[in-house]
């Protein structure tokens, strides 16, 4: 067996940058496209050049994500930029959030699917309000994992007193605010210490490199599934195929959809919700080949034993782990649209592949995310607002509280006027 036969793929791994304006997020990320060698020879072209205009003596990486022509302009990030990236033993796609507290709404967007978040301290400035900000939606996500990335350590000559400093500051916070699994690493995105080599400058940190982090961090299904850990498979579409030249299509009967957590054999017993029948697997396939068994993440197809109702927006489970069935229900939830949220109006509540009509109940209070109090019950929320919001539904919707299911647990909030995303939820 070769060398090659004998690397493990640790899999896919989301993680998203984080901090405050000008703490080097974009840096970092062109550092480590560059530092992997994943930059085309024509991109790297195209930096020196506009580098080169802006009387630069060195390629300014930043360039590699603040795409938007504003952002060049202001040399910050406005909207989410994401990036695609793999090394030898794992595949990577960065996002890039905003630092500026008016873009908070794009930083909930990019958070929601993270697997890691890095969150960019200026080792000259330290633990700033957006850092607190940031760090506070981190934890109101659920991103199970995090690295303090004390950058432009460069500019601190790289002194291990400033590190040590800093990390203590942030355990403070992450302390009060209940982030749990946080790791620290001192670099220099500009020269590129510490991120994918180690460089010279700084022997007296022992710890991994940012990239051997990222390397074997375990991603939202790394840990092998058991048989009844949260099975949840939404049902997407009935599949129910009419070919006259072939009758032993005629009985066919799939429910085909994207496995969100858990795995599902032949042979299981399942209910489908919200009408409580059960049935048992007879086949599970995935474009037409029958698997032993279908693991989260794949889009498969599911035959049943028996012929039960299921319809678009109903949700598949093992019996003794089903989620729950609910008409009302509590969430957090973050307002995105410029136009307030009127609690007179009906919302259409999307959740898996169900969509409801909702009421907001009311608002027992708004989160103020400089200082993390709770202000008192508004009567409305404003664009980047989160706050705890009580919901009324037309139809009950089947689902876990975020903190246990990011997938079955979150849900989005339209307009049914401009059919606009107004709102992004986790129940709680």
């Amino acid at each position: 067996m070769t060398a090659q036969q004998h690397i493990e793929d640790h899999g896919l791994l989301r993680f998203l940058t984080c901090g405050s304006v000008d703490d080097g997020k974009s840096t970092l990320i062109g550092r480590l496209l560059f530092d992997t060698k994943t930059i085309l020879v024509d991109t790297l072209s195209n930096l020196a050049r506009t580098s080169e205009r802006r009387g630069l003596t060195s390629v300014d990486l930043s360039l590699l994500t603040d795409g938007l022509q504003a952002e060049r302009e202001q040399g910050i990030t406005i909207d989410v930029a994401y990036r695609y990236f793999s090394t030898g033993t794992r595949k990577y796609i960065i996002a890039d959030a905003p630092g500026h507290e008016q873009y908070t709404r794009n930083m909930v967007t990019a958070a929601s699917t993270a697997d890691l978040a890095i969150i960019l301290v200026d080792a000259r400035r330290g633990i700033l309000t957006q850092t607190r900000r940031h760090a506070k939606i981190c934890q109101l996500l659920g991103i199970p994992q995090i690295v303090v990335a004390i950058n432009k350590m460069d500019l601190v000559n790289y002194d291990a007193q400033v590190f040590a400093k800093l990390q203590e500051e942030f355990a403070q916070v992450a302390a009060t605010i209940g982030l749990e699994k946080v790791r620290y690493v001192p670099m220099s995105a500009l020269e590129g210490d510490m991120i994918v080599d180690r460089g010279d400058s700084m022997n007296w940190y022992e710890g991994p490199t940012l990239l051997e982090i990222l390397e074997t961090a375990p991603n939202s299904h790394s840990e092998t599934p058991t048989h009844h850990e949260l099975f949840r498979m939404p049902v997407q579409l009935v599949c129910r195929p009419q070919d006259s030249a072939n009758p032993d299509l005629h009985d066919y009967r799939g429910f085909m959809g994207r496995i969100s957590s858990g795995v599902v054999r032949p042979g299981d017993e399942v209910i489908a919700l919200p009408s409580g029948q059960r049935s048992t697997v007879s086949h599970v396939e995935l474009g037409g080949v029958a698997l032993n068994e279908g693991v989260a993440e794949q889009s498969v197809t599911i035959r049943l034993a028996d012929e039960i109702d299921i319809s678009r927006g109903d949700m598949i489970a093992h019996p003794d782990t089903a989620p729950q069935v609910v008409k009302e229900a509590q969430a957090m939830v973050c307002w995105l649209s410029e136009t307030p949220l009127d609690r007179a109006r009906t919302y259409a509540l999307r959740q898996t592949t169900r969509t409801v009509k909702a009421k907001i109940a009311d608002i027992p209070f708004r989160l103020d995310i400089n200082t993390l109090a709770q202000d008192a019950a508004p009567n409305q929320l404003q664009m980047n607002d989160i706050a705890t919001i009580n919901l009324r539904l037309s139809q009950p919707i089947c689902c876990d509280s975020y903190k246990n299911n990011r997938s079955t647990g979150a849900f989005i909030l339209i307009d049914e006027a401009t059919n606009n995303t107004v709102g992004a939820g986790m129940l709680l």
